[in-house]
C-alpha cells in the first residue's frame, strides 16, 4: 500500500526503483521514517478481532421426535398468539411434549398445518415458522425474544427472563406476555 504521507509522496526522498520505494509500496517505512503507522495499520488488529468474534455457527437442526418412545410426557390444548403489539391474534391447537431427558418439543398449529414447531434439548434451540419457511436455531439457552421457546420453560417452573410475565391460572391455564413488545401467548393445557 502506498502510504499518502507529503514525504513519501515527494519524488526527492527515495529513488523511483530503490529499496525505500519497494518498502513505501508494502506498507513499511524508511528507515529514516520516524512517524506513526497509518491509523488503519493501527485499527488492523482490532479489525481482525472483531471481525473473528463476530462469526458465528448456526447449531445442526436438531433430530425429529418421536412422541411414541418412552418417556416422552405429551399436553394438547389451546393457544392463542399474538406476536405484537398490533398484530392479530391467532388461535389455534397446541401439543407440548417434555422428554425425561430434558428435551421439549412444541407445536401450535392452526388447521391443517403447523404453524409454528419449537424444539429445545438441555445445550440447544430450535423454531420454525412453517408458514414463513424460516427456521431458527442455536446454542444454549433460547433467546429472550422467542415466547414460544420461553413457553415449555415456564411450564416447567423456570420464571422468564427479564421483560416477560409469567400468569397461571386453574384449570391448566396459562399466560405468557412480554409488555415491551406486545408478543403474548395464552391458552390452557390438558393434564
Amino acid at each position: 500500500m502506498l502510504s499518502l504521507r507529503p514525504e513519501a509522496q515527494s519524488r526527492g526522498t527515495t529513488s523511483e526503483n530503490g529499496p525505500d520505494r519497494a518498502r513505501l509500496r508494502r506498507g513499511g517505512q524508511s528507515p529514516d521514517d520516524t512517524s506513526a503507522p497509518s491509523p488503519v495499520f493501527r485499527l488492523f488488529p482490532v479489525l481482525l478481532a472483531l471481525c473473528s468474534l463476530s462469526a458465528c455457527r448456526t447449531a445442526p437442526p436438531l433430530s425429529a421426535v418421536n412422541l411414541a418412545e418412552p418417556d416422552w410426557r405429551v399436553q394438547q390444548g389451546q393457544a392463542v398468539w399474538r406476536s405484537k403489539k398490533a398484530a392479530p391474534e391467532i388461535a389455534g391447537e397446541l401439543l407440548v411434549a417434555v422428554h425425561a431427558s430434558g428435551r421439549t418439543f412444541l407445536q401450535f398449529t392452526k388447521v391443517p398445518l403447523p404453524f409454528v414447531v419449537a424444539q429445545t434439548t438441555t445445550n440447544s434451540w430450535q423454531i420454525e415458522f412453517v408458514a414463513d419457511n424460516r427456521t431458527y436455531s442455536g446454542r444454549g439457552k433460547p433467546p429472550a425474544p422467542a415466547a414460544w421457546l420461553q413457553l415449555t420453560r415456564c411450564l416447567a417452573g423456570t420464571v422468564p427472563p427479564a421483560g416477560w410475565n409469567w400468569r397461571e391460572s386453574g384449570g391448566g391455564r396459562w399466560r405468557l406476555e412480554n409488555k415491551n413488545t406486545g408478543e403474548m401467548l395464552e391458552g390452557y393445557l390438558a393434564p
